[in-house]
């Protein structure tokens, strides 16, 4: 049976509950003006989800000895930002999905205009948090974190992908097109996850921060190859949202570009390069290891 998020070790489980507090506590209230749009920006947020990002930024800074609470800061601001694509990526000018995490969609609940104005809110709100000093966190540290969440956002990261991946229906791309376009979309993120914990962790060392970066780039393209395979095998009532969406779209994917066998020993080959550059870590990268497993053998 694949595994889960409850399958994943106590410690990963316990920091999901770290994360879920410290997000209700960095969203505004539903009870405080303009309501319906911190309703829609709570409802983005706090609806499940697996919290891979913030685990990521946990596990990172654990592996150098760090679990302090100004990890809270960076974890809180990438799922923030996550949950902001989610809400524009499923607007009916992007992905048009009516389902995610379960139950219906931001813009299908708030309206279009609502869910446009969370998404941005969101935005501007993890930046906020993240520029918020914390005791014992470094000045410099907290302006690298902000470029590098930046970079993950913009033309060569989330956007950028979004677009590569809009240009893209009804197209036939090669592994390497593909591959290019969910290293913007999906990976820019899930690298600015595992470099921001390292960085508020104080790890300045060059040669770890780039087998970081190898690592977290192939948890990234493992968990997209993971999200098409269950795009074709998974139960919408598991995955949580609509199950061949893909290709109902023709959306070019990795089973459909390499076909459903080559998809998963690709998707072994890639956990295996991402387990191979924490070596270095030895029994510190223990998280981040569980964590490239799960994105790659999760049921949702």
């Amino acid at each position: 049976m694949s595994p889960t998020t409850t399958d994943l070790p106590g410690p990963l489980k316990a920091l999901i509950a770290r994360a879920d507090s410290a997000l209700a506590r960095a969203l505004p209230g539903d009870d405080v003006p303009p309501v319906e749009l911190h309703r829609a920006m709570r409802y983005a947020v706090l609806g499940g989800g697996k919290r891979l990002r913030p685990l990521l930024v946990y596990a990172a800074a654990h592996a150098f000895g760090c679990d302090a609470p100004l990890l809270d800061a960076p974890a809180c601001a990438v799922e923030i930002i996550h949950a902001y694509s989610l809400v524009h990526d499923d607007l009916p000018a992007m992905d048009d999905d009516a389902l995610r995490r379960g139950r219906p969609t931001c813009h299908i609940v708030f309206g279009e205009a609502m869910a446009i104005l969370a998404g941005d809110a969101l935005q501007a709100l993890a930046f906020e948090i993240l520029a918020t000093p914390v005791p014992d966190a470094s000045d410099v540290s907290r302006l690298t974190m902000l470029r590098v969440l930046g970079a993950a956002c913009g033309a060569e990261g989330m956007a950028g992908g979004q677009a590569f991946d809009l240009s893209a229906v009804g197209m036939t791309l090669t592994l390497t097109e593909l591959e290019r376009m969910h290293t913007y979309k999906t990976g820019a993120l899930i690298r600015a996850s595992v470099r921001m914990g390292a960085l508020a962790a104080g790890c300045d060392d060059t040669a770890l921060l780039d087998g970081l970066d190898r690592y977290a780039h192939a948890v990234g393209l493992a968990f997209q190859v993971r999200d098409d395979i269950l795009d074709v095998e998974g139960d919408a009532s598991v995955i949580g949202k609509t199950a061949g969406k893909d290709a109902a779209a023709d959306k070019p994917t990795f089973p459909s570009i390499i076909g459903m066998d080559a998809s998963r020993a690709h998707l072994d080959e890639l956990i295996g390069t991402a387990l191979t550059a924490i070596e270095p870590l030895g029994e510190r990268g223990a998280w981040l290891a569980d964590l490239a497993r799960y994105a790659a053998q999760r049921a949702h």
